[in-house]
């Protein structure tokens, strides 16, 4: 079935409606949670810490029912563009909306004192028609038959609507990462390599390292315009070949543009950026410490003033690509006053050199010196992430960013940097569940069971649609996003777009898995290291708990009614 039924346009009608009174309720929540947290006329962080709970599942629900909203509007796009070639990706639409849908009903419905909600006003909006659209989209026969759709259209998921440039970028990037990334994925992944020049010196050629870089510090940008979807769409194709040894190649080096366009001196700019467009040298950043994940404020490494620059004292953690790189982006406390919190800290640029090995060391004729290690993990291999330890490491002045007016600015400089991480990350667990889908299709097709494909089987046609809706919402929230922050807005959506993506990615590359059995658990194949590889997403660019209540909640409850 290749065409639209009026019936399927009007179940996006339907889908509508549903969506926004489920909206409706959590807008209501908010305000209950709202009014139990004001102090002095302010919403209270203290307070609201007391309501981590419903706190944590409201910024989950938004963030699916966000990603819902961008479906539909990306379905009546497709639905008015060509009606008669759209019938599929609409219905993936309306099974996504009517799954988001009853899930937001059932984590209300489970504690609705807590929500300042009663059952009366949940089963209202769970009644009527939006009772008859959800059961029909729900029911088994009609999510098996949009799987036997996926499985006829090989994992097409319809129309994606990129313009001409992004779409010839995105073509372009699909073929490196079949021809190239692909090929070398399984070795990097089970020998724990580090990236080989065999991706990344041909990335350097096609530009990718300067895709966040304006065109006069020689990158690829148009300098009065971001074009934060080209990353995207690249990001998610090389994410699709391997998240480790490619897919997060251009977030390290977009973190540190996007802090030196905001607060580097013009010196600095024009020293720094021409490099970082052509990857020489390569970047990483430095932010994180042992007992400092997500709360930046709350970094130690000290920075003390000595003549001709500073000295580095203490420890960082979780710094990928450490090793490779030749400049690292470091946060540090350029003021011993804790009370002081982000306002005490400043951004270094520390040169070292590259090292393609687990472990370096960095000695200086000063007598300082910089060691590194890189942290053994289950998944995520090729960069490396690094424990880093700054031993009196001296830094000439020129390289505090934004000079001597940038101090106590580092972290001003470091949330700018991570602005364009968030919805990256999205694109990448994009990426990872776009490489699990296609592989449970072929498989689907090829692995027999009791004289059957399995892919014959009710089951796995339910899985296999449930994953190309959930896959499609990722894409969408991603894609409408990244277009929101080309036009300075889109912040706290990219952290949606991150947390939705990331959980998602999880339970796609965990039900692939499932789809190849014991298979799927052995390293035999690339399914597996999706699975590990997932499982790092909700964890890196800001954990999904701190997104969730420190960046979500925070913001919707400020802004409710």
């Amino acid at each position: 079935m290749t065409d639209v039924s009026i019936n399927d346009g009007q179940k996006l009608d339907q889908a509508l409606a549903a969506l926004t009174a489920t909206q409706d309720l959590i807008a209501a929540a908010l305000s209950t949670l709202k009014s139990k947290t004001l102090e002095d006329g302010r919403v209270s962080p203290a307070k609201l810490d007391d309501y981590q709970l419903i706190s944590y599942e409201l910024s989950l629900c938004w963030s699916e029912c966000t990603s819902a909203g961008f479906l539909l509007a990306h379905a009546q796009r497709l639905l008015s563009s060509d009606p008669q070639m759209h019938g599929f990706p609409i219905r993936l639409a309306n099974l996504f909306c009517a799954e988001a849908v009853s899930t937001t009903l059932a984590r209300l419905r489970a504690r609705p004192a807590d929500y300042g909600l009663d059952d009366a006003e949940i089963a209202q909006v769970n009644s009527g028609d939006t009772g008859v659209f959800l059961a029909g989209q729900l029911a088994a026969s009609s999510i098996a038959a949009i799987g036997q759709e996926v499985l006829d259209r090989d994992g097409d998921l319809g129309a994606d609507l990129l313009n001409e440039h992004h779409t010839m970028m995105r073509d372009t990037f699909r073929r490196f990462s079949d021809d190239v990334v692909a090929p070398l994925a399984e070795e990097v992944h089970r020998e724990d390599l580090i990236i080989p020049a065999a991706i990344l010196e041909p990335l350097k050629e096609m530009g990718l390292f300067g895709l966040s870089i304006p065109e006069t510090y020689g990158g690829l940008q148009e300098d009065d315009k971001e074009d934060t979807m080209g990353m995207i769409v690249v990001t998610e194709e090389l994410s699709r070949g391997s998240l480790g040894a490619a897919g997060s190649l251009i977030t390290r080096p977009e973190i540190l543009a996007r802090a030196l366009l905001k607060g580097g001196t013009e010196e600095q700019k024009h020293h720094w950026l021409p490099q970082l467009a052509v990857g020489e040298p390569l970047c990483a950043v430095a932010v994180t410490e042992p007992n400092y994940g997500s709360d930046v404020a709350g970094v130690r490494l000290k920075a003390t003033e000595t003549e001709g620059g500073w000295t580095l004292n203490g420890a960082k953690t979780w710094c990928t690509f450490g090793g490779k790189a030749g400049v690292l982006m470091v946060l540090a406390r350029s003021n011993p006053d804790m009370d002081a919190a982000h306002k005490g800290l400043s951004m270094f640029l520390v040169e070292k050199p590259s090292s393609d090995g687990h472990e370096f060391e960095v000695s200086q004729e000063t007598g300082g010196k910089l060691t590194g290690r890189a942290i053994a993990t289950m998944g995520y291999r090729g960069m490396h992430s690094f424990e880093l330890f700054f031993d009196d490491f001296f830094v000439p002045a020129e390289n505090l960013m934004g000079g001597a007016d940038g101090q106590g600015k580092g972290f001003y400089l470091a949330m700018a940097g991570f602005a364009g991480g968030r919805i990256q990350t999205a694109a990448r667990a994009v990426g990872v569940m776009r490489a699990a889908f296609e592989r449970s299709i072929s498989y689907s097709k090829e692995r027999v069971v009791f004289n059957h494909p399995i892919g014959d089987y009710q089951l796995t046609q339910v899985k296999l649609a449930r994953m190309a809706a959930h896959l499609l919402a990722c894409r969408q929230i991603t894609y409408e996003v990244a277009e929101l922050m080309d036009q300075g807005s889109g912040d706290m959506e990219a952290s949606g777009a991150k947390i939705f993506a990331s959980k998602t990615s999880e339970w796609v590359t965990r039900e692939a898995l499932q789809i190849h059995g014991g298979m799927g658990y052995a390293e035999e194949t690339p399914t597996s290291r999706y699975f590990a590889d997932a499982r790092v997403l909700s964890i890196f660019e800001g954990a999904e708990e701190t997104l969730a209540l420190k960046v979500i909640t925070r913001s919707l409850v400020e802004n409710a009614a």
